[in-house]
């Protein structure tokens, strides 16, 4: 075999592993999207809780809330945030949930000191 046809079959041989490291990390792309979409889905009711419940509460207790004291999720249906009343709130504990559903995400059930004031969870 001569210099040339050396030359010839590495060139070859570059394209072909070429070839299959990108068929591979497409396979491998394909399977990270669940992943992603998962994660895009948990930090989307996570913002719109955040920017839904803190005006329900102020707006049932009038005291404002920033931070929840407790986060429950499934990270794919549904966000529950608790809060704790301090001494100068005019409430003790409040709940909020965020449920992903059909028609959008949207606030299904707020309670303040134990009493249900949004309940669309029926």
């Amino acid at each position: 075999m001569g210099e040339s046809q050396k030359i010839i079959a590495a060139v070859i041989g570059v394209f072909v592993v070429g070839f299959l490291l990108v068929g591979i990390s497409k396979e491998q792309e394909s399977e990270v999207n669940p992943e992603k979409s998962k994660l895009i889905t948990y930090a989307s009711m996570q913002t719109m809780a955040n920017q839904k419940c803190p005006p329900l509460i102020e707006e049932h207790t009038g005291s404002k809330v920033f931070f929840p004291t407790t986060v429950d999720s499934d990270k794919d249906t549904f966000v529950t945030m608790n809060w704790k009343g301090e001494n100068d709130d005019k409430f003790k504990t409040a709940s909020c949930t965020l449920r992903l559903q059909t028609s959008g995400i949207g606030v299904s059930k707020l309670v303040v000191d134990d009493k249900v004031i949004i309940d669309r969870e029926k």
